[in-house]
């Protein structure tokens, strides 16, 4: 597994509504999975994995076994990895 040096982490605004909205235990969990993407983004336990349809372009990882955070990536001009997480909810919720 790699450990990746260059990469920033940013909330988008739905992202930051939902998690407000969201159980204790389920805000737990998204820090506890968010700073194991820090230090290894393709870590088995987050089945870090692109999307198709509706979120074509965003990739997808586990907060627990129900809940999914949603992410874009892109370089900045820093040449460094800017990661968005755009969207937090369950798997019924985001996938109708």
């Amino acid at each position: 597994m790699t450990q990746t040096k260059n990469m920033k982490i940013k909330f988008g605004r739905r992202f930051v509504k939902q998690y407000e909205k969201a159980d204790h235990r389920i805000k737990e969990a998204v820090k506890k999975r968010i700073d194991i993407f820090r230090i290894t983004p393709f870590h088995p336990l987050l089945n870090d994995h692109h999307l198709t349809g509706n979120y074509s372009g965003y990739r997808s990882i586990n907060v627990t076994g129900d809940w999914r955070a949603l992410y874009t990536k892109s370089i900045d001009e820093e040449d460094e990895t800017v990661v968005i997480f755009e969207v937090l909810g369950t798997h019924s919720q985001l996938y109708k």
